[in-house]
């Protein structure tokens, strides 16, 4: 198998859902859909239930309550479909760890049954492109959070995915391989594709993302374009950052706590 499949809808339409875990509710009744074309930014504090929304959407988990659909399907009835549809970035890596690079490459592309051909070749382009060759033969448990981070991305990107669902992916990239990154990014969208980026780096989210949508306490707390967010929350001119404390209501705590903050160095000085 090579090439990008096809599916009919949009990239994702996630509707009503929601998540618990015994009494916690992780997400609570959260509706959103991600466009054809579209980088749709998914941010929120620690906790806030990005990372359980995206293991939803990638089948990991199954919604408590709502409905998931990945190009119209559902990832609990349709997992493979959708799998195959998936590029997924977890937070946390997910690799073989006593398999060396080439190794887990090798049984990804096994995996997705990928043409040795078209897995070589796109595999030899992102290794050069992410300066990996170095680090090929070395067992993966061995290497540093950052190039662990380009394999998961690279392993995810190897079977030419639809939709791209990136859980930080930036984490632990040096400028030069984020700056890569989000060029093939770039290059995903020529052609159609989809991408949910979960993440609380905000700068990176207001270059990168079309829309946003902001979650706390797993509820949408606002969604829209960076321009829309500001007036929804009446920040004009003000930056993502602003907008998105104030969405989540901590904008005047975290005034108070630098303030006190400052109150407490400033006498730590007279002393």
């Amino acid at each position: 198998m090579s090439g990008r499949l096809k599916g009919n809808g949009e990239p994702i339409i996630a509707k009503n859902l929601v998540r618990k875990f015994g009494d916690k509710v992780a997400v609570d009744d959260l509706s959103f859909h991600v466009k054809p074309g579209e980088v749709y930014g998914l941010l929120g504090p620690n906790g806030a239930g990005k990372t359980t929304t995206v293991k939803m959407i990638a089948g990991l988990l199954s919604p408590t309550e709502g409905s998931v659909e990945v190009f119209g399907f559902d990832p609990v009835i349709n997992p493979i479909e959708v799998k195959q549809r998936i590029g997924l970035v977890p937070e946390d890596h997910i690799l073989y760890k006593s398999l060396t690079p080439r190794e887990f490459f090798d049984f990804v592309a096994s995996v997705r049954r990928l043409k040795p051909a078209f897995a070589k070749q796109r595999l030899s382009s992102f290794v050069d492109a992410f300066e990996l060759e170095e680090y090929f033969d070395k067992p993966i448990a061995a290497l540093s959070h950052g190039t662990k981070q380009k394999v998961s991305v690279i392993a995810a990107l190897l079977h030419e995915p639809q939709l791209l669902v990136l859980d930080e992916p930036l984490s632990g990239l040096d400028a030069r391989s984020a700056r890569v990154l989000k060029d093939i990014l770039n290059f995903h969208l020529e052609n159609e594709g989809g991408i949910l980026f979960s993440s609380h780096i905000l700068e990176v989210a207001e270059s990168l993302c079309d829309r946003i949508g902001i979650i706390d306490e797993g509820r949408m707390v606002a969604e829209g374009t960076v321009k829309e967010l500001r007036k929804m929350v009446k920040s004009v001119g003000g930056s993502l950052e602003e907008v998105f404390l104030r969405a989540v209501q901590q904008d005047t705590e975290v005034a108070a706590t630098v303030e006190a903050l400052r109150r407490s160095l400033k006498e730590t000085r007279r002393r």
